[in-house]
């Protein structure tokens, strides 16, 4: 298969509604780079096995909810393929292999895992997959070969772990030196592209606590879903970190009110002019700069809301279904391919493989 263009690969685990989080983090690139890049965005619902194991028709539903949400905010299944985990089978397969390549020790040192183990309060008790999902997200990537990897600050560990997969993999199997740089891997026989993490315009968003990531699971969060009532009265629940008149200097930079600011008012001049005044203390409270930011977000996620909502029902649903029916074909037709170029190298290919759809 001949790739015109570079080639990208992210996605969301489906645990409930996408966020602003998502939106300034990942969705933004992804919307950016869909006419310069062969782009294929995964919705890992295998991952969601990880906390949910007992709840398979939430994680169905989330990812139908999901799809939704992309489509929403402009994610075009025609020029773009939305492909869904579960129906992809050399991912489970490449995870395997993967899995020989990465010390167990390395795995458990992943910064991102250590961190959901503990937010969690997992303790113990995770199963076995819970760590071997971090290979998996390795195997997401690299089943696809892309170039860039559109993601959140949170998930640039991830990035490194299946970095360094591609290059043990591209060692051990393609005879590539290991002090190759990692922009001249495939031209030096490597099967797998290092990939590398692009960050979006705002690596970490605050949540409404003012204090942690914005996260659903933390209830802080502002979802593309919500009602311009709803972004209102979260907006304005936003803790600013400091007690202060209006009248009294403040500091912008240590209020997460303004990092909303900064992230959502299209207009810098209204920006920097709230800031100075907030800085001298020119009769400018926290209720003034948080009226600026609601109208910001409402203007952001007003033409979002009205795509989603017209994609609610059962009719809704049919076009996601038959959305994930056909990046399932087109995902599969590269998937496949990278697993038997794997195999090939591995000395494995023994046999050929091919996968039926209907």
């Amino acid at each position: 298969m001949t790739v015109e263009r570079p080639r990208i690969l992210t996605g969301d685990t489906p645990t409930g509604k996408l966020h602003l989080g998502h939106y300034v983090g990942s969705l933004e690139n992804r919307l950016a780079l869909q006419d310069d890049y062969d782009c294929y965005f995964l919705i890992a619902n295998q991952h969601a096995l990880t906390t949910r194991a007992d709840k398979t028709h939430d994680i169905r539903a989330d990812t139908v909810g999901i799809v939704k949400d992309w489509l929403s905010v402009g994610i075009d299944p025609d020029r773009s393929t939305i492909c869904l985990q579960s129906e992809i089978p050399a991912i489970v397969e490449l995870c395997w292999y993967f899995a020989m390549l990465l010390p167990f020790n390395r795995v458990m040192r992943n910064p991102t895992l250590k961190t959901e183990i503990d937010d969690k309060g997992l303790g113990d008790t995770y199963s076995f997959g819970f760590p071997l999902y971090a290979v998996g997200q390795c195997a997401d990537i690299l089943a696809f070969r892309p170039e860039l990897v559109p993601v959140g600050e949170d998930q640039v560990a991830h990035i490194e772990m299946t970095r360094e997969a591609a290059r043990r993999f591209n060692q051990f199997y393609c005879g590539v030196d290991p002090h190759t740089e990692d922009a001249d891997y495939v031209k030096e026989g490597g099967l797998f592209p290092i990939p590398a993490a692009k960050i979006g315009r705002v690596g970490r968003l605050v949540g409404i606590d003012g204090k942690q990531k914005m996260s659903k699971s933390l209830n802080n969060a502002i979802f593309l879903s919500d009602t311009p009532k709803q972004v209102k009265k979260k907006i304005n629940a936003i803790y600013p970190g400091q007690s202060r008149e209006p009248t009294d200097p403040g500091d912008p930079d240590i209020n997460p009110v303004f990092d909303y600011a900064d992230a959502f008012i299209k207009d810098k001049n209204l920006i920097d002019d709230l800031r100075t005044r907030y800085r001298k203390g020119d009769n400018l409270g926290d209720g003034h700069v948080k009226a600026h930011v609601i109208d910001a977000v409402n203007e952001l996620l007003e033409p979002i809301r009205e795509k989603r909502a017209a994609l609610e029902g059962p009719a809704g649903d049919a076009k996601v279904l038959e959305i994930i029916k056909d990046g399932a074909r087109r995902a599969n037709e590269v998937a496949e391919e990278t697993l038997a170029l794997a195999k090939e190298k591995m000395g494995f290919n023994f046999a050929k493989r091919e996968l039926t759809l209907s």
